[in-house]
This record gives C-alpha cells, structure tokens and sequence, in this order.
C-alpha cells in the first residue's frame, strides 16, 4: 500500500462502551429512589452500545419504512412495512420494561428506573422510541373508561412484542399511537374538524383527516374528534373485535428531515368505529395525561441527546492531536468541553427529578403531581431548545469528521429539532407553562367578586390581569401600578384608567397604604404563584439596573413576592415605551426652544446631568489694536 494511505491521528470507533455511564445519571438514581435498577441500566446501555444494537440503529436510518395501500390483488391493505432491525430494537426496548411496565408496579422509584433506562438505550436510534413512550403514555389516559382500561392495560404493561395485525385482544402485547393534529389547526387541537356520530350500541362513527399521526401500525389510536358536547377523545382500533379491518386508511408518510426510521403519516377516518375515553366535551382534558408523558420521554431524549454529544466530543478531542498536543488538553478546547458537559449533567439531573415525581404523583402525591404538570413544560421547553444548539458545538469539537454521515453526529443534529416541535412547540409549551398554575390552583382562574375582601389573582395565561402584560381587556382597564396597589380591595372608579394608555404613563408614589389596609384590614394572604409589583428595599432590583444607572433615572418598578410595597417619595415611571419623565405636574416651565451655540451648550450642559440654561461667561479675548474690544461666552460646565 502506498504510504499516502496510512492511517494516522485519527479517533477509534465509539463502540462497545455504556455512553449513559456517568456520575449524574447514577446519584440521581439513586436520590430518586430506584438506586435497586442500576445493574439494569448498565446492562442496558452496554447493550446499546454494541456492535449489534449500534448495527441496527444505522440500518434502520438507512432504510426507512415503506407504505403499501394495496396488496397485489388490489385489496386495501393500508400497511406499513419496518425493516428487520426496526424490529430488533423494539423487542428489547420493550423487553427491558420501556413500554407500560412502570404503571404495573408499585415498587418505588420504577417510573425513576424507567426513565435512566431509557436514558441509556437511547443511544441508539430515536425512532422506534416514538411508538415505545406511546405504549407507557396511553395507559393514565386511557384510565379515564375503566372498561377500556381493564381490557387493554394488561397487553399494555408486559413485555412482549407482538407486531402483526389481528385484533386487540388476541395479541400477546400491544402497541398504541396518538393522533390529534389536524391541516387547519396543528396545536390548536381545539380547531379539530373530525367529527364523531353515536351509535345504538355504545360506539362512535369518526369522519375526517389527520395530519400528523406517528406510529401508523399501532394497534389503536387515541384521537380527538367533535360531539355534541364538544371535542371528545376517542379509541379507534385498527381491527375490530370481530376480525375486520377498521375504516383507517393510510394517506401517506411524511418526508421528514430526521427521526426516518419512524413512520409519520396522515390519515382519514371514513365512518371509523371507536370508543369514548373520558366525558364528552373534555377530550382535550382527558389526552393531556397522555401528552404529558410523551413531554418527560422528550425530554429524556434530549437529555441522552446531550450526553451522546458530549461523549462524542470528549472521546475525539482525548484521541485526537493538533499543534502538538492532544486535543483535550487545549484550554480553549478543555472550556467548550466543560460547557457540554455542564449542560449535559444539569439536563439529566432535571429529568431525572421530574421522573421522580411522575413516580410519587403515581402515588397519590398532589404537590409532586403539581409540579410535575408545571415542570414537564418548562423542562421541555428549554431542554428541547439547548439540545439543537449543543448538537451544532459538539458536532464542530469534531470537525470535518463530525460532518460526515458515518459519525452519527449529522443523525444526531437532525433529531434534535424535532422534540422541540413534539407535543407542542416552544410557544405552546410556554403557554401551557402559563396554564399550570391554574390546574394546580383553581383559584387563579376564578376572580373575587368586587365586594369581596379575597385577594384578586390574576388569570395566568391571559392578558386581562397580567401584571407582565401592556394590554388589558376592556373590562378590566387598571393600570399595571394600579391594579397592584389596589390587589386586596375593591375597585372604585377612582382607580380606573385608560389601559393602553395608562400602562404607559407615570404614575404618582403611593404615599399611604392601599384602602383595604389602611381601614386595619389585614391583608388576604395571596397565591405564592401571584407576582405583585412592589418596591423592595430587601430585594435585587430587576435586570434593568445597570440601564437605570448608566441613564440616570428610575425606568420600572421591582417585581417581588412579598406584597408590600414601600412609600417613596420620588415619582415612578411604569415600564412602557412612553419616554415622559419625570410627570408632567414635577417638570420647571417649558422654555422657548434654543438657537445656535446656546441650543448646543444647553444639550451638553443637561446631559452632564444639570438642569436649566447653561452658564454664560465672558472672558477677553485679544484683538488687533486698530478694532475693538470682543467679547465671548466660554462654556463653564460640570466635570
């Protein structure tokens, strides 16, 4: 061989190693309480690191699912055909517990265990996991029809694999999908067109199309269709009790621009049979437990995305050499390198926490089931974003080598938009991180009525009584600094103002307590999930401090918890695009506008931070002896 093809300074393959191996992942196995399954998860991650598990991710990526609407005969047929490594990966995905297991066992910390093993078999291939966090998914949703929850969780919750279609309850395991999204609406399931007519025998007759429907070969779908008592969810089997086929066809599958090995399609309901899960009207209610669990699976995914990165970066730059050195050991290289690692640690100790209490909400806890609703969100929301980002840094520590498809890194950085965009994007996943509150605490949602002494929380999630928000309805035109100051007492007419406008005008200090406390009321205590906008002299200002600094003046007020708000006798300016300060009553006489030389000193002399006309002095001035005397005014402002 010529000696142009030897094979120098380049990084060995990063294969037959346990990728989810690091201390983050194991204390927070252990804090959470399922320290019992680590010898599981390390066998798991060792065995998706193989050659075999690593094999099958590639070719499943390599040759994505195919659709076939007929058979040869001409008979509809509505099939989707997986490769065989599809297949692999789902028997031991499903066979290591990743599916409903969780919800079967009372052991604690076994949604916890769940979690770190889906965490390490992620390492291989995201798009079989779609169809897996669907089968652990649907199980609380489908609670809410006891009937159809006795009759199908048990196929749910083992740990079988059976693929081929026949109906429900001859199959030795099954496999659920959900399907919601619609053309004219995407999120906002509520614009749902399907339409769903009753039946003499206790089932539905469902019309229409869906958009996006993952996993088209499940063996049911929860779907979202129109009743008469509004939007309604709904059981919808590929196979009916009887053997036939049910009316879903198969439209097409989605050109996606990752997550190939998963099929995504669209589908048509003509005259489909199903089932009602849950009332009539509270569809949305009722698959929001479902949707909720495939959020923490997003995120466990972007935080086994992280890590993958991370690993990927730290074992190139500890095997590769550059200007003398290894990699690793360049300072500029070591930083980045942290950072990753930073990120990656913090994501996995998140998610970890919120399995955590998905498992102690699962056992009756009401302030973890709070916080896992507010959490999912949240966590979801950032997690899903950094993971695009951190992809981009970790795929460049690798370089030209990380650009080509044979490194997974290109895989990788076309998964990680695609979480973000599951189960509500970053806007929808904002807003329902607005909502949260309101599910934990009905009160938020429900306003006093005026007579009332009760504290008035805002409505999270609208602008009516947002204290954050420049906009209020017409029914509720207080300003921001009024509607704070006047929180525990009635609204009298005095208080009222215009809402655009006030917003944005200055208003006077209080001097004195608000009505309610200066009678000797004692204030209501109110919602620690309720900001108020008070001046603290205790508490940081907010970020707006160095602006106010460097320009001299007060801009806003500081938001705190505490409720009370301290007298001061200077003027306050409410945050708003309205540039007047100080109030109008507060400012000297207006002056007739200045010429010349006086109108350039005066602008100098008041941005020295004086106020009025600047100084004139006169000074002599050498002349020639033939002409008079000059004189000029010189300048003679503040350092």
């Amino acid at each position: 061989m010529s000696v142009t093809h030897e094979v120098l300074n380049q990084v060995p393959p990063l294969t037959g190693r346990d990728l989810s191996a690091f201390p983050a992942l194991f204390e927070g196995l252990h804090r959470e309480g399922a320290g019992w399954a680590e010898q599981e998860v390390r066998d798991l991650g060792l065995l998706a690191g193989g050659e075999q598990a690593q094999l099958w991710s590639t070719k499943a990526n390599e040759h994505p699912p195919v659709m076939r609407t007929h058979d040869r005969y001409g008979f509809r047929v509505d099939e989707v055909e997986y490769d065989e490594s599809c297949h692999g990966l789902m028997r031991i995905a499903l066979g290591a517990g990743l599916g409903g297991t969780a919800w079967a066992s009372d052991r604690p910390g076994v949604h916890v265990a769940r979690a770190a093993k889906m965490m390490a078999w992620s390492t291989t291939d995201f798009g079989h996991l779609c169809p897996v966090a669907m089968v652990y998914a649907v199980v609380p949703a489908l609670r809410a029809n006891p009937e159809l929850s006795t009759r199908y969780e048990p196929l749910l919750t083992t740990t079988g694999y059976d693929p081929g279609l026949r109906a429900p309850e001859t199959k030795q395991a099954l496999i659920a999908g959900m399907s919601m999204t619609e053309k004219q609406g995407g999120s906002d399931v509520r614009a749902n067109t399907t339409s769903a007519t009753p039946c003499p025998d206790g089932s539905y007759r469902l019309v229409g199309h869906k958009w996006f429907t993952s996993a088209p070969m499940s063996d049911f779908f929860l779907t979202l269709a129109q009743t008469a008592g509004g939007l309604t969810c709904f059981l919808v089997p590929r196979m009916l009790p009887d053997g036939t086929r049910n009316a879903v066809r198969l439209q097409r599958l989605k050109d996606k621009l990752g997550n190939r090995s998963n099929a995504s399609s669209e589908i048509e309901y003509e005259g489909a049979t199903g089932w009602r899960v849950g009332e009539e009207g509270r569809g949305v209610r009722t698959i929001i437990e479902m949707v909720n669990m495939t959020r923490l699976d997003c995120s466990l995914w972007a935080a086994a995305g992280l890590r993958i990165g991370t690993a990927q970066a730290i074992h190139h730059a500890t095997h590769r050499s550059a200007f003398g050195d290894r990699l690793v050991r360049k300072p500029a290289m070591a930083n980045v390198l942290s950072d990753l690692a930073v990120d990656s640690e913090a994501a996995t100790t998140v998610v970890l926490r919120l399995a955590g209490a998905v498992d102690r909400a699962a056992r009756g806890d009401a302030a973890e089931a709070a916080f896992r609703r507010f959490g999912l969100a949240v966590t979801k929301y950032w997690l899903c974003k950094r993971w695009s980002t951190h992809t981009a840094e970790a795929l460049e520590c690798l370089g030209g080598n990380g650009y080509i498809e044979e490194s997974g890194m290109p895989r990788l950085y076309r998964e990680a938009p695609l979480v973000s965009i599951w189960e509500g994007s970053g806007n929808v996943a904002a807003l329902d991180a607005l909502r949260a509150p309101c599910a934990a605490n009905p009160t938020l949602t429900t306003p006093s009525s005026p007579n009332s002494t009760a504290p008035r929380a805002p409505t999270v999630g609208t602008t009516t009584n947002c204290p954050f928000s420049r906009r209020t309805s017409p029914r509720n035109r207080t300003s921001n600094t009024a509607r704070a100051s006047s929180w525990s007492a009635p609204r009298s007419s005095s208080r009222l103002r215009s809402s655009c406008a006030s917003a944005t005008r200055p208003l006077p200090r209080r001097s004195s307590p608000p009505a309610s406390t200066a009678s000797g009321a004692t204030p209501t205590a109110r919602s620690p999930l309720a900001l108020t906008p008070t001046r603290s002299s205790t508490e940081p200002r907010c970020d707006e401090r160095a602006f106010r600094s460097r320009c001299g003046r007060r801009t806003g007020p500081t938001w705190s918890r505490s409720g009370a708000s301290s007298p001061s006798p200077q003027p306050r300016r409410v945050w708003g695009p309205s540039r007047t300060w100080p109030p109008r009553s507060a400012r000297q006489p207006r002056r007739p506008p200045a010429r010349g030389r006086e109108a350039h000193r005066t602008l100098i002399h008041r941005r020295r931070g004086s106020v009025g006309p600047a100084p004139r002095v006169s000074a002599p001035r050498s002349a020639p002896p033939s002409s008079p005397r000059r004189t000029t005014r010189v300048y003679q402002g503040r350092c």
